[in-house]
Parts: structure tokens; sequence; C-alpha cells
């Protein structure tokens, strides 16, 4: 049984970090295959740069480390052979990359020409640029990075050891939560925090408060973060009016974060694992900073984020969704996949902005860690006909448990398979003629949203299956006839520069058409 993968390049991770550095790591990650199989959990490393290794699951080894098209269809070779329950990627991206996905937002005035992430690596799919194709993941993947252009192993052997002596707690080791908003999204992170945790007792507000926060608020366990970020920067930033204060520091987390902690960061940039060696002085990132401070899972965003200013959307809502499940008792990387799926089926049809959402969060952390043990009405029958099936105790439990988790991966890739059949997308279409009506329309809303000169982008709404069986093709033939699907969205865009922050602020009007009339929109700001 091949139940967790990892993954990673040698050869990359040799020119990083030396021989000797190389050696360091590799026994590090033996350290956390023995563990594993203490857990009752067969794990494995496979090099994807090394022929011998990937003949063995009938692929071809990656020659360019930074190839997405290599380590994508690699990646896609080691799920068909072995089918894991887990993917552990190994590295930083300048080791295993993110898949570059075309951002279907791009050329209004999101500057991100990629959302870069690794929901590819989710995917049954095969290599594309196309976000669209990558909203049914059925596949439990997450990452340990290292730092991006290290030259010093220990920041990863750090990693691997949290991933080897993870334990899982208890509900109550997480219902004292940490929250941060930037003020002017009070209304909607408050409702996401009550969703969360059934009060909003612990939301800060910046401003006026951070970024200096008390070590007894940072050993909070359960992080949630909705404030500005921006590019290679390892602040997150506040709102009041014209004011963008410092609202959470890298500098000031490092060493305060209780081992265990699950932060699910909203921020544009969040999760980017850009070269701490870029700053001066040299500071790593808000992801590579927990994890340091043995953070179990930190899910976060690797480009702009959107969300709106009341309500949920987008950003809000994927964020909750992952935190939701790990409160539940899954492990980080099922709530991720489960949280992608009820993302991609939370609408009839995904918008761009829903489409760039999926493809770029991301979550860094082994998988296969379950911060919090979740209980069971079963209870393991101890038998000794079985082989490779422990006799009792603790070990029986763990093989019951592998049992029902095999059984969740069935349920899971059935619902992804079905997502990416039958969900409808938005489908770029750039230089469609806007009809006069809804111009008009579109441009009225945008001044509501005080945008005075947007700019326009066009998608057509696209794809959708056909359910089989008789009954089922008659009852969706009469559901059609009664109302004609929707044909396009329209997105009316600006953006303004901010002083303080490397990241434009963006707002965006998406409006819907049905039969040549606008008649449902919603406006996003970027995190």
């Amino acid at each position: 049984m091949n139940d967790k993968i990892i993954v990673t390049n040698l050869g990359a991770l040799k020119k990083k970090y030396g021989a000797n550095g190389l050696a360091k790591i590799r026994a590090a990650v033996k350290a956390l295959i023995s563990a594993d199989k203490a857990r009752v959990l067969q794990t494995r490393l496979i090099a994807l740069d090394r022929a011998s290794d990937m003949k063995k699951v009938h692929g071809s080894r990656v020659s360019a480390a930074d190839n997405f098209r290599q380590n994508k269809k690699a990646i896609d070779a080691i799920y068909a052979t072995l089918r894991p329950d887990y993917l552990l990627i190994l590295g930083a991206i300048d080791v295993v990359p993110h898949q570059d996905l075309i951002n279907p937002a791009f050329g209004g005035d999101d500057v991100d020409q990629y959302a870069y992430g690794d929901i590819p690596y989710a995917c049954e799919e095969p290599y594309s640029q196309q976000a669209d194709k990558f909203i049914g993941p059925t596949r439990v993947v997450g990452r340990l990075p290292d730092l991006t252009s290290g030259t010093d192993p220990s920041y990863l052997i750090g990693l691997l050891e949290t991933a080897t002596l993870w334990k899982s707690l208890t509900q109550q080791d997480y219902s004292d939560y940490f929250a941060i908003s930037a003020a002017v999204w009070k209304d909607s992170t408050t409702l996401s925090v009550q969703k969360l945790f059934g009060s909003s007792k612990n939301l800060n507000l910046s401003p006026p408060r951070g970024p200096k926060w008390t070590d007894a608020t940072l050993a909070r366990r359960a992080h949630f973060i909705n404030c500005h970020g921006g590019q290679a920067d390892p602040q997150f930033y506040g709102q009041k009016g014209n004011q963008y204060p410092i609202a959470h520091q890298a500098a000031l987390v490092a060493g305060k974060i209780t081992e265990g902690t699950v932060a699910a960061i909203e921020c544009c940039y969040g999760g980017e694992l850009y070269d701490p060696n870029l700053l001066v002085p040299v500071q790593a990132g808000m992801c590579n900073t927990y994890l340091a401070g043995k953070a179990y899972g930190f899910f976060a965003s690797s480009t702009i984020a959107y969300g709106p200013a009341k309500g949920n959307g987008s950003a809000d809502l994927l964020c909750q969704y992952f935190l939701r499940r790990v409160l539940a008792g899954a492990s980080i990387g099922r709530a991720a996949l489960e949280a992608r799926q009820e993302f991609a089926q939370a609408g009839p049809d995904l918008d761009p902005f829903d489409i760039k959402t999926l493809a770029q969060f991301s979550l860094f952390g082994d998988p296969s860690i379950q911060p919090i043990a979740a209980p069971t009405p079963h209870t393991a029958v101890a038998t000794a006909k079985l082989r490779g099936v422990p006799r009792a105790g603790a070990d029986q439990d763990n093989f019951a448990g592998a049992v029902a988790r095999g059984e969740r991966r069935k349920q899971l890739l059935a619902k992804g398979t079905f997502i990416r059949a039958n969900q409808r997308v938005a489908s770029r279409t750039p230089r469609a003629r806007v009809p006069g009506s809804v111009l008009a329309t579109l441009r009225r809303l945008a001044r509501k949203s005080n945008i005075r000169t947007p700019k326009i982008l066009s998608f057509r709404i696209v794809g959708g299956g056909t359910p089989a069986g008789a009954h089922a093709k008659k009852a969706f033939a009469a559901a059609k006839a009664k109302l004609p699907e929707a044909g396009a969205y329209y997105v009316a865009m600006t953006a303004k520069k901010l002083p303080n922050i490397p990241a434009p602020q963006i707002t965006a009007v998406i409006a819907k058409e049905f039969d040549g009339k606008l008649v449902s929109y919603r406006e996003l700001h970027s995190r």
C-alpha cells in the first residue's frame, strides 16, 4: 500500500543545499516515514527528477525543475499508478513549482497574469494553463515549503520534524481563536468568525489594533485573518478610510506561534513563497514564519485575493470552509479538498473571480496531519486473521481509520469528477461587444461602487453536463425550458494605488446577464 507519497526534486534540493544538506534532509524524511508507519500510514518518497523512481510509476522524469508541464505530468503518473490518500510536495516553488494558471481576471486592473497554485496537482485533468479546467479537485495535496533560494537546510528539516512529531489535540485546544480584520471589512469578518466559532468576541479590528499582539493572543491555535497584503511583503495591513496601518508583522510573529496552529489567510499574497533575500533586512514571509513556529497548516493565496466589504464571498468562503472542516476533525489535506469542492458547488456557476479564488489558494503543511481528534461511533474489531492488521489497541484503531479514509477518498473522487463534468464556468471573450443596454446598466452599477472609469471584461457561461437516465434527462429538459441558462458575466474594474502597500486596491463589479438583461451583481474588493 502507498497511503502517502512525498514528491520532491532531489537535484534542486542538492543545488540549494549541497550533498551534505541533502543527506540531512533525506534523513529527516526517513524519520517522517518511520513515524507515519507507527500511525499505520505507509509513506514513500519519490524523486520527480530520478528516472528510476518515475519508471516504477510509468512516468517520465522531470529534467527541468521549473518546467510546469513536466511536474504536472510526473505527479499525474504517480497518482494514476499508486492512488495515494495523501500527496506531500516537499520544497518551495524553486524545487517543485506552483502551476501557472492564467488569471481569468487579468487584463482589467488585476495585475496578476497568473494565478499560481497547487490545485492542478489535486485534479485529474492533464496540464493546462486554463484555470477553469481545475474546478473539480479529487486529490488530497499539501506542500512543505523550504525557503525560496534558501541555502541552509535546517529550516526544511524543522518543518519535517513538525510533520514527524505532530499529535492530534482536542476541540477545546482550538476554541479560543485569534482573528484580525481590516476595520473597513468588519461586517464581513464578523460574519465569518461567528459562523466558525459562534462568537466575534476575539475579532481584532485594524486600526486601532496590531501589530504588537500579546504572546497570549498569538498563542491561540486557530487564526483567521482578513486584511490587505502585498507582493513580497512580510506584513498585513488594516484599513479605515485612507489609513492603512500595519496589522500583522512576520518579524513580530516569529517565535510566538503555538505548535499546532492552523491559519486561514484571506490577504492578497498571503501565501506567496517569495525569496526572503529580496528584502532589507532579510525577512521570510508570513507563511514561512508560521510554519517555522510549528504551525500545522497555513491556507492562503499566492496572488491578489478578493472578498466583499459586507457579507461573505470568494476568499471569505473558501477560508471558512477550510477552517470549519479542520475544527470538525478532518486532516488539513482533506479539509482543503472538501473546502474546494464545496466552494465549486456553492452556486449554479463560477464567475471569473470564483475561478481565480480556487486557483490561487494552496495548503502549506503535511496534508495527513489531523489537528483535532475526531470522535467516531465505531469501535475497531481486534483480529489476527487479516495480514498486516494489528491485533488490538491504538494500532487496530488506526487501521480501522485507514479503511474509513479509503472510503472517504472514493466519495471525494466521485464528487470532484461530478463537479468537473457538470459545473458551469465563465469563459473569457476578450473582443466581445457589450450590448448597449447592458453597458449602460453596468456603468451605472460601477458608479454606485465609486468606479468612475471602469475597465470592462466580458465572459460567456459555458459547460454543464446533461444527467444520465431517461427520467433525469426529462426533468433536466423541463427545468431548462422553464428557465434558460444565463449567458454571460460582465466585469467593471478599477484600481487605486496605495501609498504604503505594494499592491493596488481593486474594486470590481461582477454582473450577470440573463436573456439580454443584467439581473444581479456583486461588488468585490482586493484583500
